[in-house]
């Protein structure tokens, strides 16, 4: 079993039940397969603009053998969706770049996607690697969320710096890498407010912990990674598109897919913005947030055998 095999199983079961009727009985590919491919893809919400385009590449090569079996097809929309996800990591290729010490990461994303949980995962995940961690609770604005990285910095075991309820979060940055290379720390994690309020405060809130943590270590964050919530489809882009905006992100947790028939919102996002995808969450447990692989993901949710069935 792959290990996103549990992440996109209710949006393999919904394509592969559009496909297989579309097909059924079929020699050959025409427009009504064509429609019923697009209709799949925009119902796995992969977006508008990313579904034209992988129709218009399949109606080329279509037109060259229209007699293709069922699996030269698949095998086709699985090439397709491969090249739309192979977006290169903006720093450290497939994994982080340590040598950057202490390397620091800041997380991004609105109330509500996951992003506490996925800074616990984080730093679990860090810290069975050998690396020293510490976290910064820099999202200010709610108790639960410091309360919630409280707990998951002990599950680790690692540090967290944390101030009183509505301290300033860069000030809270500025102590956590402060800290961290007091410390000789491998890792920074910088949880940040998840509200969604105007762009212009969203930008100066950030611009402002990115510079006050800049004093301290030069080149900070060297990552910033924005989380989001797999299941909202469509919702998930309008964020991608707000953090995009307000800051420079550089790569993508995707989290709660499991639960959703909306898998196809991962290669969307990323053909858009030209983003890549570092995590995946594939459920609740401390294991369950699994480095993305491009191959891996793609071939679970078109794998041939469950197309056939």
């Amino acid at each position: 079993m792959g290990i996103f095999d549990k992440g996109v199983q209710k949006t393999k079961q919904s394509f592969f039940e559009k496909l297989s009727r579309a097909v059924v009985g079929k020699s050959k590919v025409d427009d009504d397969t064509l429609d019923a491919i697009e209709e799949a893809l925009v119902a796995s919400d992969m977006g508008v603009d990313t579904t034209l385009k992988i129709i218009d590449n399949l109606e080329e090569k279509v037109e060259r053998d229209k007699y293709m079996s069922f699996e030269e097809l698949v095998g086709m929309l699985r090439s397709e969706i491969k090249a739309l996800v192979d977006v290169p990591q903006k720093s450290g290729g497939a994994s982080f770049d340590f040598s950057c010490k202490p390397f620091v990461i800041m997380v991004v994303g609105v109330n509500g996607v996951g992003k506490t949980t996925t800074i616990g995962k984080l730093a679990s995940m860090f810290r069975a690697q050998g690396k020293k961690v510490v976290i910064g609770a820099a999202d200010t604005f709610r108790a639960a969320a410091v309360d919630q990285l409280v707990i998951w910095a002990q599950r680790a075991g690692v540090d967290i710096v944390k101030q009183n309820m509505g301290s300033d979060p860069a000030s809270v940055a500025f102590d956590t890498v402060k800290s961290a290379v007091a410390k000789d720390a491998d890792v920074v994690l910088i949880d940040t407010a998840g509200r969604l309020h105007n762009r212009i405060d969203l930008m100066n809130e950030l611009t402002k912990i990115r510079n006050v943590m800049r004093k301290v270590i030069p080149d900070a964050p060297h990552e910033v990674l924005l989380v989001l919530d797999g299941s909202t489809g469509q919702n998930a882009f309008q964020q991608a598109k707000e953090f995009s905006r307000a800051t420079d992100v550089t790569s993508l947790a995707v989290t709660k897919l499991d639960g959703s028939a909306k898998g196809g919102v991962v290669i969307g996002i990323v053909d858009q913005f030209q983003i890549p995808i570092r995590f995946l969450g594939i459920g609740e447990g401390i294991d369950d947030l699994k480095p993305f692989d491009r191959d891996e993901f793609v071939e679970s949710l078109f794998s041939i055998d469950d197309l056939k069935k």
